[in-house]
């Protein structure tokens, strides 16, 4: 198809949000910039792209050694807090679940490797890189993942293949999605893709930042590239874009909601500022020219949007929740007893209409960010001394929204401190007024032991069952990966299901301190309860990590497919 630049537009509207220090150089707090597409077109089928030469590519967010915290865009890092234990007193510690539950574990259906260590298919390997920016998403019949700056899709048993697990594309740099389209977002190779599966239209949503300031873009020195496909084939057509943007577009985390896509993302590590932008999703999915619309919010934590689980849809014009942890890591402070929320509305006829209300404070149980927050040496391993990071600062994505119909419901995770000397996962479920203001309705930390639980996902299917994967380690234990969960009619604020091992570590990781940065859970839209879920872990002699990809029905699930 050919290609149709447009101009970009710039429209700075002032909106007074919150202010904060630690700003860089840019647009005011609380504006809102409007970018049309610098470019845009339909691609030809992905599965007939050939991968773009890796060698020429520029791949950012490659891990450190062990032991040391990577550099920023906006120079070095802060040196690592020093809390590898949690404090004395720990924040919280009322709310832990100290125990496994007194179910059985729950039954993995399916189990694959996915990108990393020891993958091949028929574009080759995939060497891992860290960290692994874990990403995942599931449809009618393929998953699909990206794995640091490489893709692959896989077959999923159902209506066009027999069995789960097959490569039918991949290892590709993430930036194959974009050959022939032109500009930085096909030049360049990045981390940090994410992709989500939008069941509400059939089609498949990936994001890719772009880190490194491109030289004749002075004004606009960064991109955010969008692949959207025509259709349900994760292998065919895609509409793409690239939007411009001012400040630098690290950790995105898409959101699908009914108007548009939200995609909360940070200027940095240095800086205590976040965007959220959402693209005119209606538009995209019509390949048609379509905007981008980003609030700069100062002084606040990392940020998530409301991502809708199941194709009920929120209330017409209601807004996308938005929501960050509390404390500021940069500042020192790490611990709160809140969660921050917004209420972000967009107008693409009258964008000065486009607002974020809040932040409001929702009172939870208090928290203390796991090891003082990201950036950390904290999980130990055995056979080195080199400790894994944790994030332990911001809610992981994905922020779930489900609509049931009696009621509305978001769920939330984070890593937390414990009261036995690890680290646990404290989650949280929200429940939506007739004001479309959310409210705590359970939480609890799952703390079974003294051993760490960290950078876990979580979801809810629609029977109202809550599942989460997460890592899992500590001497004398090598990292690896585990799934925990409960019944929507179970006492609030319990996991009553014991841990189900998902891969059992073999192997300690010494090629760098970060693990991951975040891995995903995902619901699969053929039954609407099947809990999907990646993560990392390190084979035995392996030169770096390995990914698995596994699934789990709760009853409630396993009942309705009989």
């Amino acid at each position: 198809m050919p290609l149709r630049p447009t101009g970009a537009l710039a429209i700075v509207l002032a909106m007074a949000l919150c202010a904060g220090p630690f700003r860089s150089s840019g647009p005011d707090t609380g504006s809102v910039i409007v970018h049309a597409a610098a470019r845009f077109d339909t691609s030809l089928p992905l599965g007939s792209l050939a991968a773009t030469n890796a060698s020429s590519t520029s791949e950012a967010r490659a891990g450190p050694d062990c032991g040391t915290s990577p550099a920023s865009e906006f120079g070095t890092t802060p040196e690592n807090p020093k809390l590898l234990d949690p404090p004395k007193s720990v924040p919280g510690a009322a709310v832990e679940q100290r125990s496994q539950g007194t179910k059985p574990p729950l039954p993995v259906i399916e189990s694959f490797d996915g990108l990393g260590f020891g993958f091949e298919g028929p574009q080759g390997s995939a060497a891992g890189r860290n960290p692994s920016d874990n990403s995942l998403a599931v449809g009618p019949d393929h998953i699909v993942q990206i794995v640091n700056s490489r893709l692959a899709v896989f077959s999923k048993q159902g209506r066009f293949f027999k069995s789960t697990g097959r490569v039918l594309y991949g290892a590709v740099p993430t930036n194959t999605i974009f050959k022939g389209f032109g500009g930085p977002c096909e030049a360049r190779n990045n981390g940090d893709a994410v992709v989500r599966y939008d069941q509400l239209a059939d089609r498949w949503l990936i994001v890719m930042p772009l880190f490194q300031r491109i030289p004749d873009q002075p004004d606009e020195p960064y991109s955010v590239c969008y692949a959207v496909s025509q259709g349900p084939d994760p292998l065919g057509p895609y509409h793409r874009y690239e939007f411009r943007r001012k400040l630098f577009p690290d950790y995105p985390r898409p959101a699908i909601w009914r108007d548009g896509y939200y995609v909360a993302t940070s200027t940095g590590d240095t800086v205590i500022q976040k965007h959220c932008c959402i693209a005119d999703r209606a538009r995209m999915l019509k390949g048609q020219p379509a905007t981008e619309q980003c609030i700069i919010i100062d002084g606040v934590n990392f940020l998530n949007n409301a991502d809708i689980e199941g194709r009920r849809l929120p209330p017409r014009g209601a807004p996308n929740i938005m929501m960050a942890a509390g404390g500021t890591q940069l500042k020192n402070i790490l611990q709160d007893d809140v969660i921050y929320v917004w209420k972000v509305h967009v107008d693409w006829k009258r964008p000065a209409n486009t607002k974020a209300e809040g932040p409001d404070k929702i009172a939870v149980s208090p928290y203390h960010y796991l090891c003082g927050g990201q950036l950390t040496n904290c999980v130990p391993q055995p056979d080195t001394t080199c400790r894994l990071d944790a994030q332990g600062d911001k809610i992981m994505q994905r922020l779930v929204y489900r609509n049931f119909g009696d009621h509305e419901s978001i769920v939330a995770l984070h890593s937390v401190d414990t009261e036995a000397g690890g680290g646990g996962l404290r989650w949280y479920e929200f429940r939506l007024n007739r004001k479309h203001d959310p409210y705590l309705y359970q939480q609890s930390t799952f703390a079974p032991d003294s051993f760490y639980r960290w950078m876990g996902s979580i979801s809810i299917d629609k029977f109202g069952d809550i599942g989460m994967g997460y890592s899992f380690g500590g001497k004398p234990y090598y990292p690896g990966q585990r799934f925990a969960a409960r019944s929507a009619g179970d006492p609030l604020g319990f996991l009553t299901f014991r841990e189900t091992v998902l891969a059992e570590g073999e192997a300690a990781q010494t090629t760098g301190n970060r693990w991951e940065d975040y891995s995903t859970a995902a619901m699969d839209p053929a039954d609407d309860c099947t809990f999907w879920y990646v993560g990392d872990y390190v084979k035995k002699g392996a030169t770096t990590y390995s990914t698995r990809i596994a699934s789990f029905r709760l009853p409630a699930c396993q009942a309705s497919a009989m």
